[in-house]
This record gives structure tokens, sequence and C-alpha cells, in this order.
């Protein structure tokens, strides 16, 4: 465990190479660390004149310790994005939803995280559908010019369909710039596969069923993983019914295909998950929820619990959760 210095619900966590690191939630709460967590900086709060302090920041990404996007998850305008170049002292509002309905979910960078083939700084932006289509676009947030107005292809939403904001991470990217999007809500479990680059504006997202749970508004897939941008794909979903944190049924599945056939785990995780990730060093995977954390080392068929603490999202080494939990994973205890 480290001491974090706030008692904000934290849901955004982006470590940029296990020494710099973010992390971000309630309260227009935003925090830094640059010597592995062994102190956390509070940030300037972004429009804090205002009404920054009634954000809830559910997505943060990173380049480095000067420069980072933080993500606003709430209705309508309650949505937005701010970015800082100087280290957190100063903040610049990028966007904010003109949505009335909109609701931001997730927010993150391909390229540098997925081995995207778009430029440095292609940065994906995922909300609640919105006129009958999930909101998704893109902006090169590095370069002089931004424009999130333009969306990427979108995909067809159902009735009942829903993103879920929990832990930043309900959204993936393919080396082909193709996104997988995993979905929730009354429509049930699904993943929604993007056209790849090339066929965009010819061919429909590709919807595909998920063996987890769903059926309701507060269940189904809460966070997608990919081990590898380009084949094999192999890939882990996990969700499961947030206001169940016990039941482990339906919480997690995999795919070998890049997200077109899915298998539901034989020994799911010991309860809801709200954040996946591959860990390349230890050669398997790592989920975390509100009732603790579990790893996989044979692609998700069986997972082992690793503690049982309260957590909302990963970024390895890191984990986030309520009340300003933020842990760092002790990779020795699991070799």
């Amino acid at each position: 465990m480290q001491d974090s210095g706030t008692t904000a619900g934290l849901r955004g966590i982006y470590s940029v190479d296990g020494t710099v690191a973010w992390a971000s939630g309630t309260g227009g709460t935003v925090l830094r660390t640059t010597d592995a967590g062994t102190h956390w900086q509070k940030c300037v709060i972004p429009d804090a004149a205002t009404d920054g302090a009634t954000l809830d920041f559910r997505g943060v990404q990173a380049w480095d310790a000067q420069t980072a996007i933080v993500m606003a998850s709430g209705p309508g305008d309650k949505s937005r994005l701010y970015k800082t170049t100087d280290e957190c002292k100063t903040w610049r509002l990028l966007a904010k939803n003109s949505e009335k309905e909109g609701f931001w979910d997730a927010i993150i960078q391909p390229h540098q995280t997925y081995g995207c083939t778009k430029i440095p700084g292609y940065t994906l932006l995922v909300g609640d559908p919105v006129h009958g289509h999930f909101d998704t676009r893109d902006g090169a947030t590095l370069s002089s010019g931004l424009n999130w107005e333009t969306s990427v292809e979108t995909c067809e939403a159902r009735d009942g369909d829903a993103v879920f904001a929990a832990s930043n991470s309900s959204v993936s990217v393919s080396a082909f710039d193709s996104f997988i999007l995993g979905v929730g809500g009354k429509s049930g479990a699904r993943v929604l596969i993007s056209p790849l680059q090339q066929f965009k504006h010819s061919d429909p997202c590709l919807s595909v069923p998920v063996p987890m749970a769903g059926g309701t508004e507060s269940s189904g897939i809460f966070s997608l993983a990919f081990s590898n941008p380009v084949a094999p794909w192999r890939g882990i979903a996990v969700g499961g019914d947030y206001t169940k944190p016990n039941e482990s049924s339906g919480t997690a599945a995999s795919s070998a295909d890049g997200g077109r056939h899915w298998t539901a785990s034989a020994k799911p995780p010991h309860g809801y998950r709200s954040s996946v990730q591959w860990s390349e060093s230890l050669k398997a995977w790592i989920t975390a929820g509100t009732n603790g954390s579990d790893i996989s080392r044979d692609d998700g068929k069986t997972w082992q619990p690793i503690d049982d603490g309260n957590w909302n999202a990963l970024s390895l080494p890191f984990v986030v959760g309520p009340n300003g939990r933020i842990a760092r994973l002790n990779a020795s205890a699991l070799q």
C-alpha cells in the first residue's frame, strides 16, 4: 500500500514506466508520482475557480512526467478533457461534451499502449450511445491541431446498451486501427469490433456475444485487454455485476482471435472485476475489482486470488480504488 494523500475515489491510473505515474478521481483530483509511488503529489485542480472540484476524473493518459490528459466523466458538459504540459501546474480545456445525453467513458492512446499505426499522440475517446450510435472520437493531442468533433467509425447501439466508466479500460485497439468496445447493460454482454482502417465507412461494426453476466443495467463487460496488438490477438474481458461484488459466475472470458470468439473462464476470478491487464514480465494476466484481485497464467482459463482489497483500476504495477487507495504490485511474490 502507498500513501496517496487523498480520500478521493480513484478510477484513473496510468503508469508511464513504473517510476512516473498519474492517477485521477473524484473532486477534481489528479495525482502524480515521479519516484515509483514513494510520494504522490496532488496536482492543481483543473478549472478550480469554477466547477473543477465537482468533476469526476475517471480516465488519465500520460506521456511523461510533464504531459498528461485527464477525462472527466459525467452527464453532458460534465464530461471534459483537460491537458497539462507543465507537471500539472496548469491545465488547458481541450473539449467539453456538447451532447446533453452524452457521457464519456474511456480515453486511450492506441499508439503508445497498443502499437497502433497512428502517429504518436493519437488518442481515442469513447462515450455512451447518442443518436443511436456509440460516441467515438479521435484527436492528435500532441499536434498543433485538435478536432474532437469529427467522430471515427461509430458502432450502432441497441436499446439498453451501455459502456462502463469504471476503470477507463472498456475499449482496446489493434495494430490496424480497429477498436474493440466492451458493452453491457440490458442488451447483454458483447463486444463491438469496428472495421479495419482501410474498410471504414463501408462495413458495419461486428457484434459478438460474450458469455458473461449481462441483461441488467449493472452488468456486462467492464474491461478489455489484449496481450499483443498483432496476431494472435489474445484477449481477456472481465466484468460481472457491480451490485454483486462477491459473485464469481460470469466475470471473465477469453479470446484467441482478436475478439471474434469468446470462451467463459472455467475457474473465474473470485468476484466482480472492473479492470484487467497483461503483464509481459510475469507472462500472466492480472484483474482487479471491489473484492480483490486475481492472476491467470493460462490466458484466462483459470484464475487464482492475489488479495481481497477494494480496487477500481489497474495500470501495472499500480492499482487504485476508493478512499484514495493506491498500491504497487509486489511482482516477486508472484514468481
